[in-house]
């Protein structure tokens, strides 16, 4: 990603800040899901995670990618003899209690992983309920937070069903371009599947643009068709594209904490608004 943020020509309301919460949980559990890699899935998730910790909520991130990138992104990857998401997955002696991390933005906490993680797609095949596995693993901190976020790897393997099992919702980042549209259609269907057969409760809360590139005919015309197809299930929010995201991963911080100012933290804040304001977050 390269270039500074780029105008959106979009009218984008405001929302009102949330009011502060005078208890915490139950949570809500929503997963950040899309079958194509490089959307900006881990982008949002650590930035929608550190504004809704703004506004005072406690958020919780299960990392569930083995690649780590929302451990890494927000300065918690895990040593090689720290527990990590796999060890609670798999190992009963293990809770998930044991691996939580406390980030640098107060009430931003992260359940890390690691190239481990890869291992427990395999193994989970053989066991029993095994869509069922991450659910068993968060209800013992569910009633401690207010938002659990799940970033999934970029596939719809078991480990992503597990994630779906788990949640309530689930919010799709997709880039405003043809090949990751043309996949919604897949990720649409694996949704609907496991709400059929697994979660009932499991409904689509939105569809973020992001990598939003207005000076392009390409982009524009992507996020119309994304309009024209899913109507109020897209968010108002848009995400530009900006090379501060990649900077701030780098610097092991949320764009908030990075670039407070910039406008690629405020497009998250509203996001953050517009979740809670929709009635998808507390």
């Amino acid at each position: 990603m390269s270039g500074e943020t780029l105008d959106i020509p979009i009218d984008q309301p405001d929302f009102p800040v949330p009011p502060p919460l005078s208890s915490h949980g139950p949570a809500r559990v929503i997963s950040l899901c899309n079958q194509k890699g490089g959307v900006g899935k881990t982008t949002t998730a650590v930035n929608l995670g550190a504004a809704l910790a703004e506004y005072g909520r406690q958020v919780l991130i299960v990392d569930f990618d083995p690649q780590g990138s929302a451990s890494v992104a927000l300065g918690v990857a895990p040593k090689e003899d720290q527990a990590t998401v796999y060890d609670a997955l798999m190992h009963s002696d293990t809770k998930v209690t044991d691996i939580i991390r406390h980030t640098s933005t107060s009430g931003l906490d992260v359940a890390p992983a690691n190239i481990d993680l890869s291992a427990a797609e395999v193994q989970l095949v053989g066991e029993v309920a095994r869509e069922n596995t991450l659910t068993r693993m968060l209800r013992p901190v569910t009633d401690l937070y207010d938002v659990i976020l799940i970033d999934c790897q970029p596939s719809l393997g078991l480990l992503t069903v597990n994630a779906l099992t788990a949640s309530h919702g689930v919010l799709i980042p997709l880039e405003t371009e043809y090949f990751a549209w043309r996949g919604v259609a897949l990720l649409v269907d694996t949704i609907d599947k496991v709400a059929d057969r697994l979660n009932p409760r499991l409904k689509i809360d939105g569809i973020v643009a992001t990598m939003v590139d207005s000076r392009t005919l390409h982009s524009r015309e992507v996020l119309q068709r994304v309009h024209e197809a899913f109507g109020d299930r897209v968010f108002e929010t848009v995400i530009a594209r900006t090379v501060k995201f990649p900077d701030s991963s780098i610097a092991s911080a949320s764009i908030l904490s990075f670039a407070p100012n910039h406008p690629g933290a405020q497009a998250y804040r509203r996001l953050a608004r517009e979740l809670v304001a929709r009635g998808d977050a507390a």
